[in-house]
């Protein structure tokens, strides 16, 4: 009998001693607004053990009351919790995070005005730039003298601008060019003078605004003047323009 309870002792002790050699384990999760939780350290300062979280944010370390865990990210502000036995009891034991936010003391924008094609000599000074409907238009209507896809009146042509010619393409391109320059001139004009001015100054009703600067850039003689970036001129034509545009008004609304 004396064996046995000897037996029962021993044993109570070894495994006391080795309840005594394993350290508890918290259990949490770290809560952020963010779609990726996977990867933010968690350290424990005192053991120096270390572990990352999966995609959900959750974690498991081996650690006891009173051990202060650190939490770290690049994308994440640093965090640090003292554990308390309720850290160990709680199943919903979370961390809070919030994202850092790098914020630029000052943003400088410098303009590099004589940094451009010309200057870089990817096209030589003086050469005129095109937009895009104008190289479209002239690479469909253009006849190219090295290409070898034909022969006609004696010299080699392509055949590319005499099929856009037949299907329509070139016309199509034309009108399309033409739009573009009424969308340059439309922004030259608003950018030369705002509503307040049509409204205040040439007494246009703000309702037929948009319907005067239409009126206005269908005039040759006028984008002509406005192209020049001439105010003075623009604004002397623009009155007269005005004048003829409310007199249709007056007409429309009779």
């Amino acid at each position: 009998m004396n064996k046995v309870v000897c037996v029962f002792f021993v044993f109570l002790a070894n495994n006391l001693l080795a309840q005594v050699g394993v350290s508890p384990v918290v259990k949490g999760k770290v809560d952020v607004n963010a779609m990726d939780l996977e990867g933010i350290y968690v350290v424990n300062l005192k053991t120096e053990a270390s572990v990352v979280t999966d995609a959900e944010g959750v974690f498991a370390i081996p650690a006891k009351i009173g051990d202060t865990l650190v939490f770290s990210s690049v994308q994440f502000k640093e965090r640090r919790v003292i554990l308390t036995d309720e850290n160990f009891v709680s199943a919903n034991f979370s961390v809070r995070m919030e994202p850092a936010m790098n914020q630029l003391r000052e943003v400088i924008i410098k303009r590099y005005d004589n940094i451009n094609a010309v200057a870089l000599g990817i096209i030589p000074a003086g050469q005129r730039s095109y937009t895009a409907a104008e190289r479209k238009l002239k690479a469909a209507t253009s006849l190219d003298p090295t290409a070898t896809a034909g022969t006609m009146a004696g010299g080699s042509i392509s055949a590319d601008p005499l099929l856009n010619l037949f299907s329509g393409r070139s016309k199509m391109l034309k009108k399309e060019l033409a739009v573009e320059k009424k969308e340059i001139f439309m922004q030259l004009l608003e950018n030369m003078f705002d509503t307040d001015h049509f409204v205040r100054k040439l007494s246009i009703p703000v309702d037929y605004v948009k319907g005067f600067e239409y009126f206005a850039i269908e005039n040759e003689s006028f984008t002509k003047i406005l192209n020049s970036k001439n105010k003075t001129t623009t604004e002397f034509l623009l009155g007269e323009l005005a004048v003829k545009y409310k007199e249709i008004i007056a007409r429309e609304n009779n």
